[in-house]
């Protein structure tokens, strides 16, 4: 789900002739619109899904890579109710203070703004959600505390003079107001 930024509806239907581990890693995924699109994987997360596939030995190539207990490929609701299970233990260990609820589509939100972060071009993460306008994945790209504080740091100018320890940008009530509003 992170590593993709995939739909969970994509994830259920991710068939073994949708995935190739070997090189270039990467998954084809079949989404809104009847739209398919390649994602990357990490060496990783190949190497887990070939484990996981080699330990149910899967070889037929329409067969569901992620399945239940009794073979069938998993629904979203199933996929939902492993991420809560997963999420519900790491909830009984953290301080009791309130937790985002975890669902699959925080992967997918996470990814983007991970992405987001790491500098990758907002219609390039368009392309790697599946999304057809790049307002859609301007919701998922928030612009978060950390992008403003580097981006501050970027612009701030050198000081001079006897005003060293202070820039003089930082008396301007008016751009400190805008700057916050961001």
């Amino acid at each position: 789900l992170y590593n993709t930024g995939a739909r969970v509806q994509e994830i259920a239907d991710l068939r073994l002739e949708h995935v190739s581990l070997t090189s270039p890693l990467h998954v084809r995924l079949h989404g809104k619109g009847d739209k398919w699109r390649t994602c990357p994987l990490w060496d990783e997360t190949a190497r887990v899904l070939r484990q996981w596939l080699d330990e149910r030995r899967v070889v037929d190539p329409h067969a569901p890579v992620f399945t239940s207990a009794t073979g069938r490929a998993l629904t979203r609701f199933g996929i939902y109710k492993r991420v809560r299970q997963h999420a519900a233990r790491l909830e009984a260990t953290a301080p009791r203070s309130p937790m985002r609820r975890i669902t699959p589509h925080v992967f997918r939100h996470t990814a983007a703004v991970h992405l987001l972060e790491a500098g990758v071009e907002v219609n390039v993460i368009r392309g790697w959600l599946g999304h057809v306008s790049l307002e859609t994945t301007n919701r998922y790209a928030e612009i978060t505390v950390r992008m403003k504080e580097a981006a501050m740091k970027l612009c701030e100018p050198p000081t001079v003079g006897r005003d060293r320890g202070k820039a003089r940008w930082r008396d301007d009530a008016a751009l400190l107001t805008w700057l916050a509003s961001l």
